[in-house]
């Protein structure tokens, strides 16, 4: 299952999308989570819908592989949509029982919640999918240098999101090789009491930390080793360019907002 997951994998192709300025693609993925929120039926959900799948099929990576990506994180999903169709009231009731009511609204918000989520979950894999983590943290830095005005540390938080960028793919793999370790001496991770199962998880809790703990230790005296000493004054090897390309990149995102502000009335 952890190798499937796709957040903080960058899978290189030949793609549009690739080829764009990853402030661009950083700036927009957060303005579209951000629009995502002004649908409100299921004409816009759905144009929302059909423009994150292009965004998908632009990226040229195989639809099925990007939906083994995702789908550990759909009981997440359903899981809340169901905590909010059994508390939402308003409409006709289909059913009720005790402090549990299915309703109408409740229904329709559960409904309008799934898609945001699964909206949401798309577009930021598409970000790391194309986009390489120090290259997203370089965007990060650049799209809040402003802000080093007002003492704020940005060329720390942007070390910081690189490296945790980084290491996603790295603990989960690491995961991955302590349960296979497990499983060979007979642990059993699958069948039991949810008791049981709660305990089984902690033989990988205790190796992969202190798995973790070594790796960041390592990092550190590597980077002192190097004498890093903080972004300011530092001179870069990789320069960010903005292109043509994410400029029209801006103009369809904007073309999206004026079609999603029309669709909303119907």
């Amino acid at each position: 299952m952890f190798s499937k997951v796709l957040f903080g994998r960058y899978v290189p192709t030949n793609s549009r999308i690739h080829q764009l300025d990853p402030r661009a693609k950083l700036a927009l993925s957060f303005y579209f989570i951000i629009i995502i929120f002004f649908a409100n039926n299921w004409i816009s959900y759905a144009f929302l819908a059909v423009f994150t799948l292009a965004v998908i099929l632009g990226t040229r990576v195989k639809l099925s592989f990007f939906w083994d990506g995702i789908k550990p994180l759909i009981w997440i999903i359903l899981f809340t949509v169901v905590l909010q169709m059994l508390f939402s009231s308003g409409g006709h009731t289909y059913w009720h029982w005790g402090i549990f009511t299915v309703t109408q609204f409740g229904l329709i918000n559960g409904g309008y919640i799934f898609c945001r989520f699964l909206l949401i979950i798309c577009m930021s894999t598409v970000l790391t999918l194309t986009t390489p983590p120090l290259l997203i943290a370089d965007a990060v830095e650049s799209l809040m240098k402003p802000l080093v005005k007002i003492k704020v540390p940005v060329y720390e938080i942007a070390l910081m999101l690189s490296i945790a960028l980084r290491f996603v793919p790295t603990l989960l793999d690491e995961t991955q090789k302590i349960m296979n370790a497990q499983r060979a001496r007979g642990v059993d991770f699958g069948s039991g009491s949810i008791w049981k199962r709660i305990k089984s998880v902690v033989p990988i809790l205790i190796p992969l930390f202190i798995s973790a703990f070594n790796r960041a230790d390592e990092l550190a005296t590597a980077m002192e080793a190097r004498g890093y000493r903080g972004g300011e004054g530092r001179t870069k090897y990789r320069m960010l360019k903005w292109h043509r390309q994410d400029t029209l990149a801006c103009i369809l995102m904007l073309v999206v907002t004026i079609i999603l502000a029309g669709v909303r009335h119907y």
